[in-house]
């Protein structure tokens, strides 16, 4: 399903109050980090920059998708719904036993390539999906979703130079750049802003967004697609945490915080 370039803000509205009624029925799940990413992931999936077969998630012939913060992810889970990965009902089942959506990601869903943990090994798993599909001579790319937190992480920066040396140009790293982590804003206890131009030093082609911005994140999906340089590509998404949720985004600790029905209910109402 893809969609028009003027549908997908409404459709990331929608996705953002689908993710807030998720939380509703698991409230252990972590809501901010996934607000951040809705502009992001609805881009991705809807607007015809990622290859994919619902009903063959592992269809040879798809781009990789890899979900680095998968903890702050839930946010793609009424898309893969929507797009027919697995029947909507599953989305009334979260958290429970009886339905394949957990509260943190794992490859049981139709969808999610890898798990996700520990944090900050999602670019190297990407490096490796990249450089076997060019040795395949595949023109298959591999997309990778990283949290700004993951940044901390020494594997981080091990993959960012192993992408350059290999010339993995089928490789796009997407930064959902939120300013948080998990018990603090990311400036408090490791700034490394500007991270665009950090890794444009090391060799990358990136490029700067606002990432609640569908219009922006679709130009620069639509400049990565059409880039012929070796190098491989970074979105830096300047993006807000609990992005809609008032209560939510200048929270330092919005990351561990969990909502309680009324206060999902007022979320709800302030959206509309």
């Amino acid at each position: 399903m893809t969609l028009e370039r003027s549908e997908l803000a409404g459709k990331a509205g929608w996705c953002r109050r689908e993710t807030i009624k998720l939380h509703r029925r698991c409230p252990e799940t972590r809501l901010a980090s996934s607000l951040s990413c809705v502009e992001l992931l609805t881009v991705l999936f809807y607007g015809g920059f990622l290859r994919f077969d619902p009903q063959k998630p592992q269809w040879e012939g798809r781009d990789r998708f890899i979900v680095s913060k998968g903890h702050g992810s839930i946010s793609l889970y009424p898309i893969l719904a929507d797009l027919g990965f697995f029947p909507s009902r599953e989305l009334e089942l979260i958290g429970s036993e009886e339905g394949i959506l957990k509260v943190i990601p794992d490859t049981t869903i139709p969808g999610y390539e890898t798990i996700n943990g520990s944090l900050g090994h999602g670019l190297g798993v990407a490096c490796g999906m990249a450089r076997g599909l060019l040795e395949k001579g595949s023109a298959r790319k591999v997309f990778v979703l990283l949290g700004d937190g993951e940044l901390n992480e020494g594997s981080v920066w091990e993959a960012i130079m192993f992408a350059v040396q290999h010339n993995l140009h089928n490789l796009v790293l997407v930064l959902d750049n939120n300013g948080g982590s998990m018990l603090d804003f990311c400036r408090n206890i490791l700034d490394l802003a500007p991270v665009g131009e950090k890794l444009q030093t090391f060799g990358w082609e990136a490029v700067t967004v606002d990432g609640h911005d569908t219009g922006a994140l679709a130009l620069a999906f639509e400049k990565c697609a059409g880039s012929a340089t070796a190098a491989p590509k970074a979105i830096i998404a300047n993006t807000v945490k609990g992005k809609g949720v008032p209560m939510l985004e200048k929270d330092p600790l919005s990351h561990v915080r969990m909502l309680t029905a009324e206060q999902v209910d007022e979320a709800l109402e302030e959206l509309c």
